[in-house]
């Protein structure tokens, strides 16, 4: 399915925010999503600076955005710049996903895509993250990886591996080890984990035997002349039986080409770009989104197929 033909002066807006952002694939499977329901939208993408990030929010809903997606290095920092927290927001401390809302003439909060522009005055931005649930699915669906249980490193402390990190411990994990090029941001995380999943044991700093799952939360393989985040005396590849990285372009990233000649499973993050994306695409229409049209756009845009 095709985008629409034409921009109108009724076409209204959605943006993904990052820095950098020009690798991301999320326009061509919101578009194609949108033109899928049939609706006079259009989904956007911006670079933006984190020091400008909060004028950048207060930009999209002063012209009157229907919602933003935030990546990195953003989605920490949105916590903070956000009017209120949706409950998903507070449980794992992140925002990936913005939807603004104004009031109708009932006085009840209500969102962009349910009031006509002319009828919007009073707004609000509501901050969600839909990555938690995501990320799951997408280690589940394309590793076959059974959480509860399992022995993790998790390398990343920011605002994806906080996350992840978070939402592991609560899928019951047996161990978690935690690896921050910030040893104290680790140690944050740990401590939190320690609190409020007090049955995972929680270490920062690598493991010293095999662990069922490695999982890439910096941005370390986004450049090409990145190196990889991993390092391989510490950890040798082979003790991890699979390793997920959630950055999807590359496709391939150094260390999950070397995951591969090690001979363990791989997977890249476009399984949780997808369900993040359907679930914040799903938060701003108030509809069911066509999940299988939107993965066949990111795979025809990450991989050249559908």
């Amino acid at each position: 399915m095709s985008e629409p033909a034409e921009l109108r002066a009724s076409t209204r807006f959605c943006a993904v925010y990052g820095h950098p952002v020009k690798h991301s694939a999320s326009p061509a499977m919101h578009n194609a999503a949108l033109a899928q329901l049939g609706l006079d939208w259009r989904y956007l993408a911006f670079d933006v600076h984190p020091t400008r990030l909060r004028e950048a929010i207060a930009g999209a809903q002063a012209m009157k955005f229907i919602g933003l997606n935030l990546t990195v290095p953003h989605k920490l920092l949105a916590v903070d710049m956000v009017d209120m927290l949706d409950a998903s927001a507070q449980t794992w401390g992140a925002v990936n996903t913005v939807r603004f809302e104004a009031r109708n003439p009932a006085g009840e909060w209500q969102p962009l895509a349910q009031l006509p522009p002319d009828q919007i005055h009073e707004l609000r931005s509501v901050g969600f993250n839909t990555d938690a649930d995501a990320i799951t699915r997408s280690l589940r669906e394309d590793l076959g990886c059974e959480l509860r249980g399992a022995r993790v490193l998790l390398l990343g402390a920011g605002g994806a591996g906080r996350t992840a990190a978070l939402k592991l411990a609560a899928e019951g994990v047996a161990e978690l080890f935690l690896v921050n090029r910030t040893a104290s941001k680790a140690e944050e995380v740990a401590a939190e984990i320690r609190t409020r999943h007090p049955a995972v044991r929680t270490e920062v700093g690598y493991p010293k035997s095999t662990v069922d799952l490695l999982l890439n939360a910096t941005s370390l393989g986004l450049k090409p002349e990145d190196g990889s985040p991993l390092d391989e005396v510490a950890f040798p590849l082979p003790r991890a039986r699979a390793v997920y990285d959630m950055i999807y372009r590359p496709a391939e990233t150094p260390l999950l080409r070397a995951a591969k000649a090690a001979g363990c499973k791989v997977a890249n993050g476009v399984g949780m770009l997808l369900y993040q994306g359907a679930k914040a695409l799903e938060i701003w229409t108030g509809q069911p989104v066509p999940v299988e049209v939107m993965r066949a756009a990111l795979l025809k845009n990450v991989y050249g197929t559908a």
